[in-house]
């Protein structure tokens, strides 16, 4: 039990296949330097968040992991594959969900992601039963043969989700997903985002709603001014992975059993102690080994307002 546990909770227990790489990524417009220079990786079966404040770069980063816009300088591969050189195999790895969703109104949810799934190569056979499998994942099946224009902005920015979703990529590149949505469907857009995540795939988001994000990620990116900053030189700098709160009535058994696991902990407030996860499946699987072991947890709780923390110590754009 205690090498699945090292495996499954340590700092490298993330994931080791493709996801996504990016090293000294830069692009202009012009004068307009949009992206200075960014590096990051994203491992696969996690959410990474993309944080910053606007004109930081996250669309135009984005665009370029697409394979929608080419890089000045700089390398990135996405799912094992150069963004470049390799671009029409990324953009059939890629599920690109951008800010605004743009639909053909006179067409029904049917033909539009029907029109998708041709394009990225879905074959004839497969497409009807693959269109019905993605709205139904996101709660639109009643709206399959109506047209898009008697659809609500959340439930186009569902659509718009779906269609990112219709030839069942590697990687998801969704920015601001959450933009329009309920809460209900907030809350139904997390966890299948971290069901998709859990099923391997590689999960890149952007979005302003921190609070969202707090219930949702594995890692976090920051940028700002186009680069990508290392939060552990800010007094908040988040760690890697997400932090989770522990107690027990039995404080002592809790440490023995972290420590006899390779889990990494830290004390917090009282008799807690703070451990960090790689995701809620994580936390569920921490849950089962510990009261296996005889560990009586009363708390397991994510930290809230780290993102938050680490986005407000970010004073370069503020000047």
């Amino acid at each position: 039990m205690s090498d699945l546990l090292s495996e499954e909770f340590s700092y490298s227990g993330l994931p080791t296949a493709p996801g996504i790489e990016a090293v000294n990524l830069r692009r202009s417009f012009g004068d307009v330097q949009a992206v200075a220079d960014i590096s990051f990786t994203a491992p696969a079966g996690a959410v990474t968040a993309l944080i910053g404040p606007n004109g930081s770069g996250k669309t135009t980063l984005l665009l370029m992991l697409s394979g929608l816009l080419a890089p000045d300088a700089g390398q990135a591969s996405v799912a094992g594959l150069d963004v470049v050189t390799e671009n029409l195999k990324v953009r059939e790895r890629v599920g690109w969900m951008p800010d605004v969703f743009g639909t053909w109104d006179a067409l029904t949810c049917v033909e539009i992601l029907s029109t998708f799934a041709h394009a990225y190569g879905v074959s004839w056979a497969d497409t009807a039963g693959r269109v019905s499998e993605v709205l139904e994942l996101v709660h639109l099946s009643d709206f399959a043969t109506r047209p898009a224009r008697v659809l609500s902005r959340g439930q186009k920015q569902r659509l718009g989700l779906a269609r990112a979703l219709v030839h069942d990529p590697a990687v998801l590149l969704l920015d601001e997903p959450a933009s329009g949505l309920d809460p209900r469907s907030r809350l139904e857009l997390r966890g299948l985002l971290r069901s998709l995540a859990a099923g391997g795939k590689t999960i890149l988001v952007s979005s302003h709603v921190l609070a969202e994000l707090e219930e949702l990620y594995d890692e976090a990116v920051f940028l700002s001014r186009g680069r990508t900053v290392d939060v552990t030189d800010h007094p908040s700098g988040t760690p890697p992975l997400r932090g989770w709160r522990l107690d027990a009535l039995e404080p002592t058994e809790l440490r023995a059993f972290l420590s006899g696991a390779g889990i990494p902990w830290e004390s917090g407030s009282g008799s807690e102690v703070t451990v960090p996860l790689a995701g809620v499946e994580s936390a569920t699987e921490l849950i089962r080994a510990a009261v296996a072991a005889g560990v009586s947890l009363h708390t397991v709780a994510p930290m809230s307002g780290r993102l938050e923390d680490t986005y407000l110590s970010l004073n370069e754009e503020r000047v």
